[in-house]
């Protein structure tokens, strides 16, 4: 039985296939090769792999036969439905504009519906880029296109297989970074978010990341009046992109 949310637009399968699609230069997302798996076909496969900065998993072969049972020989991979862009790039051309930067970090947000509606509220924001982490984040396909009501095609998703490293680079360039949590000690209506910003959101089990909490110029939190002591983080990030908004139409 397929893994639910994954439809066979989103992958495609066997060596020579994955091979011929990576040459061609379809946007790879990731790829899965059975754990022990060894043959030239295989090493040329994980030499394209290299060259190209694909992310790739070794894994047992149940988890490739979730979702397809088909003549796969160990070899799948998931196609994105966008180009990712570089965030050393689009940095610059966001000063080029004139605009002040908003940008969203997303640290390890693993459910596709939650990131789907984070870009959307993200790209109606105006948010300029999402940075994703390459491993450890829900996969884009077509279930996040979906949720996102298109908005995915609407905004630049930076993907980097170094989100530490990133986010130095977004403080080296001048941009202020706030981490959503709810350790925080200030009220996110009480930060400035006039500046140029990068707001981090972690997680929906452990939050934003220890490492990335440290690099965090400050860390806000939303008031909970109820008993539950979380928002959805999706929820959590749309307050925080309009709060932004909002502090900035008023400037």
């Amino acid at each position: 039985m397929r893994q639910k949310g994954i439809t066979t637009d989103d992958f495609l399968f066997g060596t020579r296939a994955v091979i011929e699609a990576i040459k061609k230069g379809k946007t790879i997302d990731k790829v899965l090769i059975k754990k022990g798996l060894r043959n030239e076909l295989i090493a040329e496969l994980q030499q394209l792999i290299k060259e190209n900065e694909i992310g790739v998993q070794y894994v047992p072969i149940e988890k490739i036969n979730r979702v397809t049972r088909k003549n796969h020989q160990g070899v799948l991979a998931f196609i994105s439905p966008i180009e990712f862009d570089n965030i050393e790039t689009v940095i610059p051309g966001i000063y080029e504009k004139g605009l002040t930067p908003l940008l969203l970090v997303l640290d390890q947000i693993t459910d596709v519906r939650n990131f789907g509606a984070i870009t959307r509220s993200a790209e109606c924001a105006g948010v300029q880029a999402i940075i994703i982490p390459e491993k450890g984040m829900a996969r884009i396909g077509a279930d996040a296109v979906k949720t996102s009501a298109g908005a995915i095609h609407n905004i630049p998703i930076c993907k980097t297989n170094n989100l530490y490293n990133s986010v130095r680079f977004l403080k080296d360039s001048g941009i202020k970074i706030v981490a959503a949590t709810e350790k925080g000690d200030t009220l996110y209506s009480n930060a400035d978010m006039k500046s140029p910003l990068a707001i981090v959101m972690g997680s929906e089990d452990t939050g934003v990341s220890a490492q990335i909490l440290k690099l965090a110029d400050e860390q806000l939190k939303i008031p909970i009046l109820g008993q539950i002591e979380s928002l959805n983080v999706s929820v959590s990030a749309a307050l925080m992109v309009f709060e932004a908004v909002r502090q900035r139409n008023q400037a």
